[in-house]
Formats: C-alpha cells, structure tokens, sequence
C-alpha cells in the first residue's frame, strides 16, 4: 500500500494537479469588446445587451431576458416584480449561498430555511411541503453546484398552495430539465455570472421569463423606472404604482463578454458531462465515496461545480480539515461546501427575522457541511489524465483511512 504523502510517502502527482484557466479569453471576445469601447455605446441597455438578453433567454427557452449587475439583483427583482414584500414568508434551501436568502431579506419578506435531499443536496420537497404556512408566497429552489432541484414536485407543491417559484440558476448555465432549459419552468430564472460560474463575466446577472407582465415589472425595477425600449431620457410613462425602482444595470462590457460564451455552452458542457462520467466510473469502485447526484430529470447538467460526498465507508468518520490535508499532499486542492446558510460567517440576520424549518436541518448541518468536497467546473475541463489521476488520490485516501484516522488534527 503506497504511503500517504501527508506521512512522508510519494505524492500521487507531484507539484499538484492544475485546473485549466479560468475564466476564458480569446482573442474574438477581445476584439468585440474593443469594438464596444470605441462605439462609446456602454450602458443603457446598449445593443450588446439587447443581443446577448434574447441569445441566452432563447437558449433556455424562454421569451424575455433582463440583464443586471449581478445575481443577487435578480433575486431582488424577481421577488419585488412578483410582489413579494414585507408579511411574506419565502421558502430558500438551508445549502446555498447566503445571497438567496438575503435577496427576500432586501424586499421585507423572512427568508424560511428547509433542508436539502442527501442525494442531490437540493431543498427537499417533502421539507418545503411541511414548511408553508399561510404566510407563504414563494419558494426559490436552488440548481446546486451539480444538481437540479426537483422542479416537477415543486410546481406540483406551487400549484397546490398557489406559490410562486423562482428559480435561482446562478450554478446552472445551459442546463435543461426534461430537455427544457432552467429558469423557464418557475415564474422567474434568476442567473449570475460571478467570476467562478460556467459562464463568467467577473459579475453579471439575468432574469429570464415568459410573462410579459413579470418581463416588464423587471425591466423597470433594475433600470429605475424606464420601460422597454425606452431610449435614455426618454420615458413615456412611469414606472407600476407598486414599485419602488433601482439602478441595477449592467453594461455592454459584460454582455460581450458572455456572448462568446453563450455560442460554446452546449459545447463545454458536453466535455464536462463526458469527464464527469469517467469520474463516476472511477468513483464506483471506491468505498465509501460518491458524487452528487444530477437531478431525477435533469438531462443537461450546467455543471458548475461537482460535489464528492464521503458519507460511507472507510473515511466516514474521519474530519474533513484531515482528508482536505491529506487529499492536498497528495496534490488533490478540496473545498468544503457552503454549509448552512444561517451559520455562515458573514449571515448576520437576528433569528427573529428567518425561520428554520421544524427547528433544524439535519442533512445540510451533517452531510452538507462535514462529508462534502466541492470542485469547480474548471477541474471537468481537462484531460482523461486528470480526472484519472483525481480518481487514484481518492483511493489512495480511502485505502489508508487507518492511518489518516490516527493523524493528529
């Protein structure tokens, strides 16, 4: 048996693996943003804009995009268009990133947390059934990092109580449920493109639609006020009665940026897809490890991340910091997952202004946060070589759980 690395032994690759570059720059998205620069057609929903909101709404098969500064401001804005306020409560899963809860937050509504499926690590609808009240208005299931939220029981759940969903996409570029894009399937998608995601632009965000009402509500609260295809200056009419407006634009920089990006997805989501299952072959064989699960009618996966869960097995009961240590030795960088919203250290709501759920949220406190290990979608961007070699340290670990038991913390 090789010795571990962390004890002395020969790493399984020396000097440590090495994700490809991210984000990507060619030489095509430099000449179009140039090409914007010069044409001093910035900002004010700028052609480039215009393009690249009908591109990818299109590609997620829905009618109306609105473009925006990042991914919270289109939480913001899909909650506010939908007219959820102060009074209501909005069901968000316990595992995602703090910005899905503070979004209801920002518009007056309470942020209520459920807890998440072992499987996919996305909110549990039997949780979200068991947390509406008559206070409820919506809920916002979470596309985690490698996984779909099960929108089919969600909507069913929506139906039933009269609820409205909206989709947080921001893991979820290009990713289609039941062979129709995300985003599309609630009231409202709501995508970032944060410098990590599939599709980056250093920030960035859209609302996507197919109500002409909502479309419209959004246009005018992140663009204070003005209406569709009103030019700057020039507005025909006031903003709805209802809606306190913002600036939260974009700019024309960004959308070029992403529009390179939007013509490759389908094309960089198939490698990752086809790595992903090499690493699940891989994993198969090792004890005790297993990778989150797509989604139970997922048929794209945006693949913004992939999670490996040591939930059995060898390494069950050994802490994380001691695998991250050992996993790293051997050249293999983990991180850990989110954990749960309301402990994260920059949430700093008063527990009187969010609930939990029955009390607790035993999956995301447990799996979530002690047996996850997250990578991003860069890592599925290389060679069979890679994902073999990040196949060989995950067994290297678990045929030496003794000895990593035994390590000082």
């Amino acid at each position: 048996m090789d010795k571990l690395a962390i004890c002395g032994g020969k790493p399984v690759c020396e000097g440590g693996l090495t994700s490809p570059a991210w984000p990507p720059v060619t030489e095509k998205t430099a000449q179009r943003l140039l090409d914007v620069y010069r044409s001093r057609k910035w900002s004010f929903n700028s052609e480039a804009e215009q393009e690249f909101q009908r591109g990818f709404a299109a590609h997620h098969n829905a009618k109306h995009g609105i473009f925006m500064s990042n991914g919270t401001t289109t939480l913001e804005a899909a909650l506010a268009a939908c007219g959820i306020g102060r009074g209501d409560e909005v069901i968000v899963p316990a595992l995602t990133w703090m910005a899905t809860a503070m979004a209801v937050h920002y518009v007056g509504a309470t942020p209520v947390f459920v807890d998440i499926e072992p499987t996919t690590l996305c909110m549990d609808p039997a949780k979200v059934a068991e947390a509406v009240t008559d206070k409820t208005r919506a809920i916002i299931p979470v596309h985690l990092y490698g996984s779909m939220a099960d929108l089919e029981k969600l909507q069913q759940l929506c139906d039933k109580h009269d609820l409205v969903m909206i989709e947080d996409c921001a893991h979820m570029q290009g990713g289609k449920w039941k062979g129709k894009g995300v985003g599309s399937w609630g009231k409202v998608g709501s995508f970032s493109f944060q410098q990590s995601k599939t599709m980056a632009s250093g920030e960035g965000g859209i609302c996507i639609t197919n109500d002409d009402e909502l479309a419209d509500r959004i246009f005018c609260f992140k663009h204070i006020g003005y209406r569709f295809g009103n030019a700057q200056g020039g507005a025909q009419q006031g903003p709805p009665a209802d809606l306190a407006c913002h600036n939260y634009r974009s700019t024309a920089f960004e959308a070029t940026i992403l529009l390179e990006q939007l013509e490759l997805i389908d094309e960089r989501l198939a490698t990752y897809a086809a790595n992903l299952e090499r690493l699940k072959k891989i994993v198969a064989s090792i004890d005790g490890v297993r990778i989150q699960s797509p989604g139970r009618l997922a048929t794209t996966q945006g693949c913004y991340a992939f999670v490996m869960i040591f939930d059995g097995g060898p390494l069950a009961d050994i802490p994380r910091n001691r695998i991250n240590e050992a996993a790293f030795a051997e050249g293999l960088p983990l991180c850990g997952t989110f954990g749960p919203v309301y402990k994260h250290i920059l949430f700093n709501l008063p527990p009187d202004q969010y609930r939990i759920a029955g009390g607790s949220c035993g999956v995301t406190e447990g799996i979530g946060t002690e047996r996850s290990f997250v990578m991003l979608h860069q890592w599925l961007g290389g060679d069979e070589k890679m994902i073999e070699t990040i196949g060989q340290i995950l067994a290297k670990l678990v045929n030496n759980a003794d000895t990593l038991s035994k390590l000082p913390s």
